[in-house]
């Protein structure tokens, strides 16, 4: 949901849309740095979220942020960008923040999980008493980004000091692009048996629903409306309709706009993924 004009103005977006839990970015998501929150824009958001009610608000880091690169000062002011988002959170009460692990930018990718796991390491370090919890995103493949297999996100938590400090955000778009083809109920169940294996499907804290532009195994992240794209309505609805995740957010990040009636299509794809579940 869009934060223009001020972080509370999702909540009244979001109520509006139908929404019961939203996701929104915490600052520019394209820019290193931003103003620090002060105590009057935590108070309109805090009042925000009371008067709506939506919860619980995920929030999605920026994407700037690269704790893989083989260049240590773009290391080191990920380091400090994430702690700043976690800060941000941490005012907020925001529970969950979602953080593309990173790219080894040609570079092996061993080494380049060994760099996120010791820069969350150091995070951890600094934010001792934060109860934000940091979910690392499964990413499509593209380019050297690290995370479209669950091995790779195991490898991570197993590296990883405080492991326990850290969950999964699960991405449908990203995981079809990544090869997991999921559309029939034996993909489905193949998919979630060998996630549960490797990471641990208790560590799922949230899902990104979304269809997907490009074929199964493509390595390309591009998001579809819900049952347009490749994966369809079939692939999706073993998720909405899979108990484990009945706790789960999912968030919708389906393009923004409006169809040929005039309808707001966020509103339009979440009546079609609501639609998908079974009584």
């Amino acid at each position: 949901m869009p934060i223009a004009g001020g972080l509370e103005n999702a909540f009244a977006v979001g109520a509006a849309t139908g929404c019961d839990c939203l996701q929104i970015f915490l600052k520019n998501q394209r820019q290193w740095k931003a103003k620090p929150l002060t105590d009057e824009q935590v108070s309109r958001y805090r009042q925000a979220q009371n008067e709506t009610r939506l919860s619980p608000v995920v929030a999605h880091a920026g994407y700037l942020i690269n704790l893989a690169s083989p260049e240590k000062a773009v290391r080191q002011r990920s380091v400090k960008a994430l702690l700043d988002e976690l800060d941000r959170c941490e005012a907020l009460g925001v529970s969950c923040l979602v953080l593309h692990p990173g790219a080894h930018r040609g570079d092996s990718l061993n080494a380049g999980i060994n760099r996120i796991a010791r820069s969350l390491d150091a995070v951890h370090q600094t934010a001792t008493r934060y109860r934000t919890m940091i979910l690392l995103e499964t990413t499509a493949g593209q380019g050297t980004a690290i995370g479209y297999r669950f091995e790779q996100l195991a490898a991570i938590l197993d590296r990883v000091r405080e492991s326990g400090r850290l969950g999964v955000c699960l991405d449908t778009c990203h995981l079809f692009a990544a090869g997991y083809d999921f559309r029939s109920a034996e993909g489905y169940a193949a998919m979630v048996e060998q996630l549960d294996r490797t990471v641990g499907a208790n560590r799922v804290k949230c899902i990104h629903a979304n269809d997907s532009k490009m074929p199964c195994g493509s390595r390309v992240d591009r998001h579809e409306h819900i049952g347009k794209g490749k994966i369809g309505k079939a692939g999706l609805a073993h998720f909405v309709n899979d108990r484990r995740w009945a706790a789960v957010p999912m968030i919708l990040e389906t393009p923004k706009g409006r169809d040929g009636r005039g309808t707001d299509l966020d509103k339009v794809n979440l009546k079609r993924l609501r639609a998908m579940i079974r009584a």
